[in-house]
């Protein structure tokens, strides 16, 4: 894929800034507040400093680029930066700015970015499957803590919220970008996929036998969830190597499923450092 080498706007003489909510531009960025917006553009939102750090860290192809004159002059590296990598590039009021953007305060820059094509993630040591996900916030929060605790990817079923929608971008504070992911249409047969490469499969499901530290978790693995409210669909459960759970005190239904995800993604961490079986007291992390 190739970018410009120079922005194609950068303010010839005579430009002014964007200040009518009206314009057709803006009309087209506010349709990607929602799915079938984003579907049909196939563009989605970055919405704020960070968000387009980390895009343009990682040469993320961006559509436009809108931010207001204060946050130009204060940005002036990232401006040049995310304008080669953008196919136009706009100055707007922050009334303007506002209009566009989920937040109820931006920090004076918002992109859309182009949805890109992805293969299904290379996953050697530690993967996570999601299925049927509806939670946004949950989604986003998984992918945060999938890449800090070092997974090699994540795969998430389509029928589950949009991986590239506001909420997700956000919860996932930047490690969207970091983690490989994959949409999968037949998130079983994926699995399967990676069972036959010699992956271990771990169901997560309230009533197994074995809680979530007593599996090997330095082998080869993919831990596979499910909805919040249903959780995983029978075919995935059968599909497993093993199911395990997470005990909880009585009274308890459950546990908000990204602080689910981080309990068994941090015990692989622990293992893979500690050992199996170990307690690890007195050893460094």
């Amino acid at each position: 894929m190739s970018y410009p080498s120079e922005p194609r706007s950068l303010w010839p003489e005579g430009r002014g800034v964007i200040k009518s909510t009206h314009n057709s531009l803006l009309k087209e960025i506010r349709k990607l507040h929602n799915s079938k917006g984003r579907r049909e553009q196939q563009l989605f939102l970055l919405e704020g400093t960070h968000l387009l750090e980390e895009a343009c860290a990682v040469g993320h192809p961006l559509a436009t680029v809108c931010c207001t004159p204060q946050w130009q002059e204060q940005h002036q590296e990232l401006w040049e930066r995310a304008a080669k990598l953008a196919d136009r590039t706009e100055l707007v009021s922050a009334r303007v700015l506002e209009s566009i953007a989920t937040t109820v305060e931006p920090d004076g820059v918002l992109a859309t970015a182009h949805r890109t094509a992805t293969a299904p993630p290379q996953l050697s040591t530690l993967g996570i499957a999601l299925e049927t996900i509806q939670d946004p916030g949950n989604l986003g929060a998984i992918v945060r803590t999938a890449a800090a605790a070092n997974a090699d990817g994540l795969l998430l079923s389509a029928n589950s919220a949009d991986l590239d929608s506001p909420k997700v971008l956000r919860a996932s504070a930047g490690a969207w970008f970091k983690l490989p992911m994959a949409i999968c249409t037949d998130l079983t047969a994926e699995v399967s996929r990676y069972q036959s490469q010699g992956m271990q499969i771990l169901a997560a499901v309230p009533d197994a036998n074995l809680t979530y530290w007593e599996v090997d978790l330095r082998v080869p693995t993919l831990i596979v969830l499910g909805n919040e409210g249903s959780g995983l669909s029978a075919g995935l459960i059968k599909k497993a190597d093993r199911q395990i759970q997470i005990p909880l005190s009585r009274g308890v239904e459950s546990l908000n499923l990204s602080i689910a995800s981080a309990l068994i993604l941090y015990e692989a961490q622990r293992q893979k450092k500690l050992g199996f079986g170990e307690l690890g007291i007195g050893k460094e992390f």
